[in-house]
Protein backbone atom coordinates (compact mmCIF):
# COMPACT_ATOMS: atom_id res chain seq x y z
CA UNK A 1 0.00 0.00 0.00
CA UNK A 2 1.21 3.83 -0.77
CA UNK A 3 0.33 6.49 0.78
CA UNK A 4 1.52 10.12 -0.36
CA UNK A 5 1.65 13.59 1.27
CA UNK A 6 1.68 16.84 -0.10
CA UNK A 7 4.03 19.42 1.24
CA UNK A 8 2.96 22.88 1.06
CA UNK A 9 0.44 23.63 4.23
CA UNK A 10 0.29 19.85 4.84
CA UNK A 11 3.69 18.68 6.35
CA UNK A 12 5.40 21.85 5.44
CA UNK A 13 3.61 24.48 7.14
CA UNK A 14 4.24 28.06 8.91
CA UNK A 15 5.57 28.13 12.35
CA UNK A 16 3.57 31.25 12.73
CA UNK A 17 0.15 29.88 12.32
CA UNK A 18 0.88 25.78 13.09
CA UNK A 19 2.66 24.56 16.01
CA UNK A 20 6.06 22.47 14.00
CA UNK A 21 8.61 19.96 14.96
CA UNK A 22 12.14 21.22 16.07
CA UNK A 23 13.90 22.44 13.28
CA UNK A 24 17.09 20.73 12.27
CA UNK A 25 20.10 21.41 14.18
CA UNK A 26 22.61 24.80 12.69
CA UNK A 27 23.86 24.21 9.46
CA UNK A 28 20.93 22.18 8.52
CA UNK A 29 18.23 24.78 9.86
CA UNK A 30 19.54 26.81 6.92
CA UNK A 31 19.40 24.55 3.97
CA UNK A 32 16.53 23.19 4.65
CA UNK A 33 14.07 26.31 5.75
CA UNK A 34 10.84 24.25 5.72
CA UNK A 35 8.88 23.79 8.85
CA UNK A 36 7.49 20.26 10.17
CA UNK A 37 3.94 20.29 11.24
CA UNK A 38 4.13 19.08 15.07
CA UNK A 39 2.94 15.03 14.96
CA UNK A 40 4.33 14.61 11.47
CA UNK A 41 7.52 12.55 12.69
CA UNK A 42 5.29 10.88 14.74
CA UNK A 43 3.16 9.64 12.31
CA UNK A 44 5.15 8.74 9.25
CA UNK A 45 7.34 6.72 11.50
CA UNK A 46 4.19 5.03 12.57
CA UNK A 47 3.21 4.69 8.73
CA UNK A 48 6.67 3.00 8.11
CA UNK A 49 7.10 0.88 10.66
CA UNK A 50 3.61 -0.70 9.46
CA UNK A 51 4.95 -1.42 5.98
CA UNK A 52 3.04 1.30 4.21
CA UNK A 53 5.38 2.57 1.63
CA UNK A 54 5.90 6.44 2.21
CA UNK A 55 5.47 9.15 -0.99
CA UNK A 56 5.46 12.85 -1.63
CA UNK A 57 3.52 14.16 -4.32
CA UNK A 58 3.56 17.96 -4.33
CA UNK A 59 3.09 20.13 -6.76
CA UNK A 60 5.67 22.32 -5.87
CA UNK A 61 8.91 22.22 -7.96
CA UNK A 62 11.34 21.41 -4.83
CA UNK A 63 13.86 18.56 -6.06
CA UNK A 64 13.70 14.53 -5.56
CA UNK A 65 17.20 15.43 -4.01
CA UNK A 66 16.06 18.08 -1.46
CA UNK A 67 13.01 16.45 -0.30
CA UNK A 68 14.23 12.85 0.28
CA UNK A 69 17.45 14.42 2.19
CA UNK A 70 15.18 16.65 4.43
CA UNK A 71 13.49 14.12 5.52
CA UNK A 72 16.10 11.85 5.92
CA UNK A 73 17.51 14.34 8.83
CA UNK A 74 14.61 13.60 10.81
CA UNK A 75 15.26 9.87 10.53
CA UNK A 76 12.25 9.73 7.54
CA UNK A 77 12.88 7.30 4.32
CA UNK A 78 10.50 8.77 1.42
CA UNK A 79 10.00 6.07 -0.96
CA UNK A 80 9.12 8.24 -4.20
CA UNK A 81 8.61 11.91 -4.52
CA UNK A 82 6.29 12.99 -7.64
CA UNK A 83 7.32 16.84 -7.64
CA UNK A 84 5.81 19.35 -10.00
CA UNK A 85 8.39 18.82 -12.94
CA UNK A 86 7.65 14.69 -12.81
CA UNK A 87 4.19 15.27 -12.52
CA UNK A 88 3.88 17.64 -15.94
CA UNK A 89 6.13 14.97 -17.53
CA UNK A 90 4.28 11.74 -16.70
CA UNK A 91 0.66 12.74 -16.14
CA UNK A 92 -0.03 15.89 -17.94
CA UNK A 93 2.28 15.17 -20.72
CA UNK A 94 1.12 16.42 -24.15
CA UNK A 95 -2.54 15.92 -23.22
CA UNK A 96 -4.30 19.32 -24.99
CA UNK A 97 -7.25 19.11 -21.68
CA UNK A 98 -5.40 19.90 -18.52
CA UNK A 99 -5.27 17.27 -15.69
CA UNK A 100 -6.13 17.89 -11.95
CA UNK A 101 -2.58 19.14 -10.21
CA UNK A 102 -2.50 15.87 -8.50
CA UNK A 103 -3.47 12.46 -9.83
CA UNK A 104 -2.52 9.49 -7.18
CA UNK A 105 -4.48 6.93 -9.30
CA UNK A 106 -1.75 6.98 -12.42
CA UNK A 107 0.67 5.87 -9.09
CA UNK A 108 -1.59 3.23 -7.50
CA UNK A 109 -1.36 5.49 -4.38
CA UNK A 110 -4.32 4.07 -1.93
CA UNK A 111 -4.71 7.24 0.14
CA UNK A 112 -3.14 10.92 -0.38
CA UNK A 113 -3.02 13.54 2.14
CA UNK A 114 -3.32 17.28 1.10
CA UNK A 115 -4.69 20.59 2.62
CA UNK A 116 -6.33 21.79 -0.74
CA UNK A 117 -10.20 21.13 -1.11
CA UNK A 118 -9.73 21.28 -5.23
CA UNK A 119 -7.22 17.88 -4.58
CA UNK A 120 -10.04 16.35 -2.86
CA UNK A 121 -12.91 17.49 -5.06
CA UNK A 122 -10.44 16.15 -7.82
CA UNK A 123 -9.77 13.02 -6.03
CA UNK A 124 -14.36 12.59 -5.63
CA UNK A 125 -14.19 13.68 -9.90
CA UNK A 126 -11.11 11.06 -11.22
CA UNK A 127 -11.90 8.38 -8.20
CA UNK A 128 -8.61 8.82 -6.15
CA UNK A 129 -8.74 8.89 -1.90
CA UNK A 130 -7.50 12.34 -0.60
CA UNK A 131 -7.75 12.88 3.60
CA UNK A 132 -8.58 16.51 3.47
CA UNK A 133 -5.94 17.46 6.26
CA UNK A 134 -7.56 20.74 8.34
CA UNK A 135 -5.80 23.09 9.23
CA UNK A 136 -6.95 23.48 12.99
CA UNK A 137 -7.75 20.11 13.28
CA UNK A 138 -5.72 19.65 17.05
CA UNK A 139 -6.32 15.61 16.21
CA UNK A 140 -5.14 15.36 12.54
CA UNK A 141 -2.56 12.50 13.31
CA UNK A 142 -5.53 10.01 14.92
CA UNK A 143 -7.77 10.98 12.33
CA UNK A 144 -5.81 10.10 9.71
CA UNK A 145 -4.28 7.34 11.63
CA UNK A 146 -7.90 6.00 11.81
CA UNK A 147 -8.58 7.03 7.71
CA UNK A 148 -4.96 4.53 7.07
CA UNK A 149 -6.74 2.09 8.91
CA UNK A 150 -9.99 2.16 7.27
CA UNK A 151 -8.17 2.12 3.70
CA UNK A 152 -5.83 -0.44 4.59
CA UNK A 153 -8.97 -2.84 4.82
CA UNK A 154 -10.08 -1.94 1.43
CA UNK A 155 -6.99 -2.51 -0.52
CA UNK A 156 -5.73 -5.21 -1.03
Amino acid sequence: MIISFDLDDTLFVNPAVTPTENAPKFPYNRIYPDRLRLGALELLSKIRSSGIALWIYTSSFRSEGYITSYFKRYGIKIDNVINGQRHAREVQGDKKDPLPSKYPAKYRIALHVDDDVSVAQNGRMYGFRVFLLKADDPDWVENLWNKIQQVKKLTP
